[in-house]
């Protein structure tokens, strides 16, 4: 030692200490592209991550939109309803609805207002880069930042739906996934008084029209009454009927005991003439009430065509009124039945560990990447350097 420099000291290995630095930076200088484009950015990807970047907690949810029915998106249960059954393809349109709600702009504008999203999204322990650091902060920064965080994965084989919320501590990603939960079951609640007023308006527009046509004909028939004074004109044409029946049998006994009693005294007997008399009478009777039955416009077998034509389309109003309220108590109970309904089938938890971001993946593919795009470039320039000697 006291002869020779301390960079001049002989390792066991027999290389000098000077030697090796020397190597190392020779072997840095001839890979100094290498250095300079692949690990040096790795590096500074490796400080940020692992120095800056701030810890993102993720709360995970599963739901199903099923029907009272029993029916929901998944598998088979989809197939069939969008060839067989009656709405299924419109269970299937309005479970798939649920997940784009949850990614619009409606869901965030009512999300703010339950909870202090933006406050969330801006935590002092979160980083520069992941924060949400809109300025200004219109509807569309804070959705497009939104869709960073808060990601819906509708899986049509098992109907399943997934909500996976992140953010900078553990009890904020677990009330954002708990109240888009709820921001859910409240859409699908609105989705089933849509759905059951369109399903019920027909029917019940159907049932208003055959009441009118029922009140229509009600009061055409009031007024028939009124024209023809007559409260019943079945009535009276049936009593009219009976009453000239009643008077041709009369005449008819008559006539025929009178054929009997010119056999058997003078014609110009009393007897005789008075029962020929009789006769007559009840001919002119039975002829004046043959002529009010079936003679002129103001007769009975009129009134009784015009008020028969009346009852017929009452009764044809009737039984349209009841078939319509029919139709209407079948799709009131069919919209009942196909009402939705939100199954959780794993609620909104509360993240004890931090997932994201992830710091080893996303090194090694900055890692992988960078030193594939080098190999790339190296193998171009030396072919460019190749062909160019």
């Amino acid at each position: 030692m006291n002869s020779q420099s301390w960079f001049e000291v002989v390792n066991s290995d027999g290389i000098k200490p000077r030697t090796r630095i020397q190597s190392l930076w020779d072997f840095i200088a001839k890979k100094r592209y290498l250095m300079l484009f692949v690990f040096l950015p790795t590096l500074l990807v490796a400080a940020y991550y692992y120095i800056v970047a701030a810890d993102q907690y993720q709360s995970e949810a599963h739901f199903i939109v099923s029907s009272s029915s029993g029916r929901s998106s998944s598998g088979g249960g989809l197939s069939g309803m969008l060839t067989g059954s009656s709405g299924g393809g419109d269970l299937a349109s309005q479970t798939s609805a649920v997940p784009d709600y949850l990614k619009s702009h409606e869901a965030v504008a009512a999300l703010s207002k339950q909870i202090d999203l933006v406050g969330m999204f801006q935590r002092p322990e979160a980083d520069y880069i992941s924060r949400l650091t809109a300025d200004p902060l219109t509807p569309e920064a804070l959705l497009r930042y939104y869709e960073r965080m808060v990601k819906v994965h509708h899986d049509l084989e098992t109907g399943i739906t997934t909500l996976e919320v992140r953010a900078f501590r553990p009890k904020d990603a677990q009330t954002i996934a708990a109240h888009l939960l709820l921001l859910s079951e409240a859409q699908v609640n609105r989705m089933n008084r849509r759905r059951y007023q369109d399903a019920v308006a027909t029917a019940r527009a159907q049932v208003l029209d055959a009441q009118r046509q029922v009140a229509q004909v009600q009061r055409r028939m009031t007024a028939y009454r009124q024209n023809s004074r007559d409260v019943a004109p079945d009535v009276s044409g049936e009593n009219q009927i009976r009453l000239v029946s009643s008077l041709k049998a009369q005449l008819a006994t008559t006539q025929a005991s009178l054929a009997t009693m010119g056999g058997t005294i003078s014609h110009s007997s009393p007897q005789y003439l008075a029962l020929q008399r009789q006769v007559r009478s009840l001919q002119a009777q039975v002829a004046a009430q043959s002529a009010e039955l079936t003679g002129g416009n103001a007769t009975v077998a009129v009134n009784l065509g015009g008020f028969e034509d009346l009852r017929v389309q009452q009764e044809f109003a009737a039984k349209n009124y009841e078939t319509a309220a029919a139709g209407l108590t079948k799709a009131q109970e069919e919209a009942t039945r196909q009402q939705l309904y939100i199954v959780r089938v794993v609620d909104a938890n509360l993240p004890v560990k931090s997932l994201f971001p992830q710091r080893e993946r996303i090194l090694l593919i900055v890692f992988a990447a960078l030193f594939v795009a080098y190999g790339i470039g190296w193998l171009v320039i030396a072919g460019v350097k190749e062909h160019a000697a």
